[in-house]
Parts: C-alpha cells; structure tokens; sequence
C-alpha cells in the first residue's frame, strides 16, 4: 500500500519499526527492510518510497550489494550516511552467510566445502583477489587471509608471505583462490604457472597445496577436482 504522507502519520500497523516489532522481521517486504535502514524519506517521499526507488535500480540486494560508487552517485535522497548503512547492512548479511558456512563446514572435506564458505564474498566483485584458508591436520579452518587485491584481471599473490603465514599459524594444508570478475573459471597459463610454484614451494616447507580453486558467477573450478593437483 502507498501513502501521501510521511510514515509517522500511516496507521500504527503499517508503520515498518512497528510493524517487525509486532509481526517480526519476516512480515516485512524488502522496500520496509531497507525503509527502517534509511529511517526518514524526502520532502513529498516517505522512507518506504525512497527504498522502492532504490530496489528499483538495483533489482535485487545482491546487485546491490556488488554495486560500485558510479552506481550510488545521483540518486535523489542519499547521501554519504544513508549509504554507508546500506553498505554496512548488506557486509553484515555476507559475513553472517561466511560464518554459517564456516560453521557448517569447519571441517574442510573437498572443494564443494570451501566453496560454500568462499562463494558468498568473491562472487560478485568487481575486482580479482586472493585468499588462502589454512588449515590445521585435520583440515580444520584456522584462518582465512585476503592476501593480494588487484585489478579486474590480475591479483598478485606473493609465495613467500603465504608459506611464512602458514608456519606462523601452524598450518599444516592450505586451499588457495581467487575470483575471475568476468565470470568465467577457465584457469589461465598463469593460473597454472602459480599452482605448480606454490605446491613446489609448499612441499619444501611441509606445508601441503591441497587446491586452487577459481570462483566466478555461481560456478568454481577446482584443480584437485580436474586431476591438476597431482
């Protein structure tokens, strides 16, 4: 239902705080979501207006969630406070999945496991990064490093930082990634080239290279799982 006025006048019932204090936050739609973010509108529109409008350009919080600043710029309403909520609400959403996903699968088994917890960051940046998971005998997480941010093409991981970070914690495996912005996982040469010099390296200092993995738009490649790791 739209209204005229400004929210503070809608019946009680229809009001967004009021209406998730009462129902819960499941009853409320996205436009209400976003609206208690936002908290007030705009002179002749109201909070639940303006997060239409929002969703409208986005479609969805995810697109919205990998928007860049040239996607933000010239909506009428927001300003650097109401953007930065909307930013922080949705990185409180991804890590709340990062950490389910952990919890589910601490215990790294195969490429699917560190693909949950890895999917829901790095599928939709725009920019290519690195991490490494380092893992315990068991293959337990202990901790999970972005250890290189790069262009939308080329990020530039150094063996020797990975190889000192895994002795420092204590790590025994390692499960190395990155993003392709484009969306397509086909390994590059370099890609390869990487695999094989960090598994070389790793076998030196005891420290086993169980997979690359490459994630893009909902899809993976793992090289363990392609035969690449031997």
């Amino acid at each position: 239902m739209r209204y005229a006025k400004s929210i503070c006048h809608w019946p009680r019932d229809d009001r967004p705080r009021e209406k998730l204090a009462k129902y819960g936050e499941q009853s409320l739609n996205n436009s209400e979501l976003l609206a208690i973010l936002l908290r007030t509108g705009i002179k002749g529109e109201s909070a639940v207006d303006l997060a239409r409008r929002i969703l409208q350009k986005f479609k969805t919080f995810r697109e919205m969630s990998a928007a860049g600043p040239e996607f933000w710029m010239n909506i009428k309403g927001l300003g650097p406070a109401k953007i930065a909520q909307i930013k922080a609400a949705l990185e409180i959403g991804r890590r709340f999945r990062e950490d389910e996903h952990l919890q589910q699968s601490f215990q790294i088994k195969n490429a699917e496991d560190a693909v949950k917890i890895l999917m829901p960051q790095m599928r939709d940046l725009k920019k290519e990064i690195f991490k490494t998971i380092y893992l315990d005998g068991s293959h337990r997480v202990i901790q999970i490093i972005t250890e290189a941010q790069g262009t939308v093409n080329f990020a530039n991981p150094i063996i020797r930082e990975i190889l000192q970070k895994a002795l420092q914690f204590c790590a025994v495996a390692i499960i190395c990634a990155h993003n392709h912005p484009s969306g397509d996982i086909s390994p590059s040469s370099e890609d390869r080239q990487f695999t094989r010099r960090l598994a070389d390296a790793g076998r030196i200092m005891q420290v086993t290279l169980l997979d690359h993995i490459i994630i893009g738009d909902n899809q993976s490649y793992s090289f363990a799982d392609q035969g690449e790791m031997k």
